[in-house]
């Protein structure tokens, strides 16, 4: 540390003149305690620029190893040009009168991931010739016969069969304990027929001509719906779907309804061949 010590002498004309030297600037050096002969500036900074280095890379290790590097992962379950068969059960979900049981297949063939061929079979067996004692009559079908005297239009869906278009766009998967489940989601739309059983009893038209003419009816079919289908390994998988069945029917030879029947089903899939 460098100090100047300004030493002042009385200044009068007589002194300036024959002492000229008494206004004088001396400087001084004070001692720095942390200072040292052997302490060298240059050492010490490249000291200092070594240490923020060792600094600045130790943190960028620790930001690499816990950085998370996000990959895409593939699929655990692919459809791709492989086949899909298995049996199906289900019900008519929205007949206010009837007890509807089908049971059925289903048989895909998946061209790609996302679109599929799909053909449907069912069937629902009659359990009863109609009656408050017939197990598919709902309990409105009784009151309003018994009680109303008010013939409801039933007919029982009896079989069906479609073949349609299968499109799923949306795959996902879950963990599930120690284990990934696959699943995706997808719609179907077709076409096909339904044979449906008109209920005579319930019509209150035994024995009339007109009516047995279209008792068995075969009808055109437009099928719509969807459902989802979690893989439980590559070879199998539980589905469930909602389907809307939309035909027109014959009433007792002269009346034209359009009927709709809601189906609610579910059936495990077997695929074939294995997953290349």
């Amino acid at each position: 540390m460098l100090s100047l010590t300004l030493t002042l002498a009385t200044l009068t004309p007589s002194a300036l003149a024959s002492e000229p030297e008494a206004f004088v600037l001396q400087p001084f050096v004070a001692e720095d305690d942390e200072a040292t002969d052997d302490d060298d500036p240059e050492d010490s900074v490249k000291a200092e620029k070594a240490a923020v280095k060792a600094g600045e890379k130790q943190v960028t290790e620790e930001k690499v190893k816990k950085k998370v590097i996000k990959t895409i992962q593939p699929k655990t379950f692919m459809k791709l040009h492989r086949y899909e068969v298995g049996p199906s059960i289900g019900f008519v979900a929205n007949d206010p009168f009837l007890n509807r049981y089908i049971f059925g297949g289903v048989f895909d063939y998946h061209v790609t991931e996302i679109f599929a061929i799909e053909a449907q079979v069912g069937y629902a067996p009659i359990l009863g010739d109609g009656g408050c004692d017939d197990p598919d009559w709902k309990p409105l079908s009784c009151q309003l016969l018994e009680k109303n005297s008010v013939s409801p239009d039933i007919s029982r869906l009896t079989a069906h069969g479609s073949l349609g278009l299968q499109f799923a766009p949306i795959y996902g998967k879950t963990a599930v304990g120690d284990k990934i489940i696959a699943f995706d989601i997808y719609g179907t739309f077709g076409a096909g027929f339904t044979n449906t059983v008109d209920d005579l009893v319930a019509l209150q038209a035994v024995g009339v001509e007109e009516a047995e003419l279209t008792e068995d009816q075969i009808h055109p079919t437009t099928t719509i719906g969807g459902g989802a289908r979690i893989a439980f390994s590559e070879l199998m998988a539980l589905r469930t779907e909602v389907k809307s069945m939309t035909y027109i029917e014959v009433v007792k030879s002269e009346t034209l309804e359009m009927k709709n029947n809601l189906v609610v089903q579910a059936n495990v899939s077997f695929f074939f061949p294995g997953m290349k």
